[in-house]
């Protein structure tokens, strides 16, 4: 069951993208909606489940909702450029950037797959990008895949300071409540640098936006949080590779995304560089006393 739970929570938030796309609305928008239509079933299932955690803990895993607006705003904006599967496929490269970043902020020495990987996956995002080519797919595909590489760097230091907020065992709803109003805040205060920002509902974009709110990022990763710390390394790794596989499938299905064959090249490269990352590490194991690879 928690393999088939699992599987259920990464294929919702495969919908993403998809639903962000048929709201055809402004990034900010989306990324406004997507956290408010979620914020009253959130406060509803962590009052039930009685959650007690500090108010330390609870504010940094508000504050780690900032950096998921800063991630979700540059990943909407990159889904109009590049289409709504290749920004997925860029924006997951997060797997790398977290070992960099603990690298930097804990001094841990990067492996050797860090350095083999890094470049082999950039490389890959440049292929997504078009790398000069005429067919790629997309409006903008170079700086769409810019900008979901810009995602990814903001997701990875979301992930720090989740993983910091949560130190205390509690309902897997209080932690995703609290950063849900970070990115509600985020989007209300920082939302009118859209130029296309609106609080106005309208129809049926608003329809594609609660289910953006309540089947992704409430019953997804509700789902999500609960399975993935129950399964091996290798098995969650491989099980969170298939949100972006199956994104390119929806995409191709419903919007008709077609990608030149040097996009797809790039799609395997980076797929293929994150699985690695995500298996090996791209830190070596710390010492003891010293924070470990996340």
């Amino acid at each position: 069951m928690i393999r088939i739970t699992a599987l259920i929570g990464i294929s919702a938030i495969s919908f993403s993208a998809i639903f962000v796309r048929l709201a055809d609305v402004a990034p900010a928008t989306a990324g406004l909606f997507r956290a408010a239509y979620a914020l009253p079933v959130l406060f509803i299932l962590n009052r039930i489940a009685g959650d007690k955690r500090s108010r330390r803990l609870r504010l940094t895993a508000i504050i780690s909702g900032f950096f998921l607006a800063a991630d979700v705003a540059l990943w909407h904006t990159s889904i109009g450029l590049v289409g709504a599967g290749l920004a997925t496929v860029v924006t997951n490269t997060q797997v790398l950037w977290v070992g960099i970043a603990a690298w930097i902020i804990f001094r841990e020495r990067p492996s050797g797959t860090a350095f083999v990987v890094v470049p082999f996956v950039l490389a890959g995002v440049a292929l997504i990008g078009g790398a000069g080519a005429d067919n790629a797919y997309g409006d903008n595909p170079a700086l769409g895949a810019v900008l979901a590489l810009g995602a990814g760097l903001f997701y990875s230091g979301f992930l720090l300071l989740f993983r910091t907020a949560n130190a205390e065992q509690g309902p897997t709803s209080g932690p995703l409540l609290d950063v849900t109003i970070g990115i509600t805040v985020a989007f209300t205060f920082g939302g009118w640098l859209d130029p296309g920002f609106s609080v106005i509902p309208e129809w049926p974009s608003h329809g594609w936006l609660i289910a953006l709110a309540l089947l992704v990022h409430t019953g997804g990763w509700l789902l999500i949080a609960r399975a993935l710390p129950r399964l091996p390394a290798l098995e969650t790794s491989v099980m969170l590779l298939l949100q972006p596989a199956a994104t390119i499938v929806w995409a191709g299905i419903i919007f008709s995304e077609r990608l030149s064959s040097t996009q797809w090249l790039g799609v395997v490269m980076v797929l293929v560089g994150i699985l690695a990352a995500a298996t090996r590490g791209t830190v070596r194991r710390a010492e003891a006393g010293t924070p470990q690879d996340p």
